[in-house]
């Protein structure tokens, strides 16, 4: 099922439906402002949203979803928000792992863990070597993460691997640095979405990002689901993704024998998927009516 990591620099395959899709999940503390409640009731109504997004993506065929659920910027709020986010976080791993397991569904985090609890760091570890083997969908959560904090550690990291083995000095290329960041090992995102009205990727993925589709929505993030998530995949089969080719090399180029919109091996097909994703419940420590999405794309 999983064709191994792809890069914008390889000009991958373009495909009716994304293999990767990223989410800023913004607005939890406007949609608790706007029914005067605490800000931590807009990120417990969020877990609804991550729900509903996980088993829509399932049911496109979509084989990672990465939710940035807490950024190294969010430490600057107050300190009993930051709290709570992270009770909210050991909760939700404590509760929902073994259900991700049972689904054939890969749980992983990424971002330093370094300023995390012990008991937080164990319960992070733990669920992602129960889920390491599953195959149908992989979870991503980028808790304390930020795009400066990935680049920097993976050059440090080369840097270390490189001195370890007595390596000589010499050029660092794209593809060394790729191999060390977060995400090595996925393919990189085909479609960004941010709820909450902001146009911007505050931080995150920077590397990853450079010829995603950016997908842009004033929805909040609690009231997210799976119509605006059908609503951005039609909005990124309607992109042409060129990779630095013109127009009428993209029209030239044969029908892509693969194309995953077509794909409903049994692994993949929506009915089975979705027996994986269906009762999938996370509660995410992050901040997420209708107006007209924006949509942005890299040529």
């Amino acid at each position: 099922m999983f064709r191994g990591r792809e890069s914008a620099a390889s000009a991958p395959p373009v495909d009716g439906v994304p293999r990767h899709v990223a989410i800023i999940m913004d607005g939890n503390g406007r949609w608790a402002r706007q029914r005067h409640l605490p800000r931590i009731a807009g990120h417990r109504k969020g877990a609804a949203a991550v729900r509903a997004t996980v088993q829509a993506c399932g049911e496109l065929g979509i084989e990672h979803l990465t939710l940035f659920a807490f950024s190294s910027e969010n430490w600057r709020r107050p300190a009993d928000e930051v709290s709570a986010l992270m009770e909210l976080f050991a909760t939700a791993i404590e509760q929902e792992v073994s259900r991700l397991h049972e689904h054939g569904v890969c749980f992983r985090v990424i971002g330093d863990r370094a300023r995390f609890e012990p008991r937080l760091q164990q319960l992070i570890a733990d669920a992602e070597s129960t889920t390491a083997g599953n195959r149908r969908m992989t979870l991503t959560i980028a808790a304390n993460y930020g795009g400066r904090w990935d680049i920097t550690q993976a050059v440090n990291r080369l840097l270390a691997e490189r001195a370890q083995h007595a390596e000589p000095a010499g050029p660092i290329s794209e593809g060394d640095l790729a191999a060390h960041l977060s995400l090595a090992d996925a393919p990189e995102p085909d479609l960004f979405i941010r709820t909450g009205g902001e146009t911007r990727i505050s931080n995150f993925l920077l590397w990853q990002l450079a010829y995603t589709e950016l997908w842009f929505t004033e929805r909040l993030w609690p009231d997210f689901g799976a119509q605006d998530i059908q609503d951005a995949v039609e909005a990124f089969r309607n992109r042409e993704r060129r990779f630095g080719r013109t127009s009428d090399q993209i029209r030239r180029a044969p029908a892509n024998p693969a194309d995953r919109s077509l794909d409903r091996s049994p692994d993949r097909s929506p009915d089975r998927l979705m027996v994986a994703v269906r009762e999938v419940e996370v509660t995410l420590p992050r901040h997420a009516n209708d107006p007209v999405p924006k949509v942005v794309g890299a040529g």
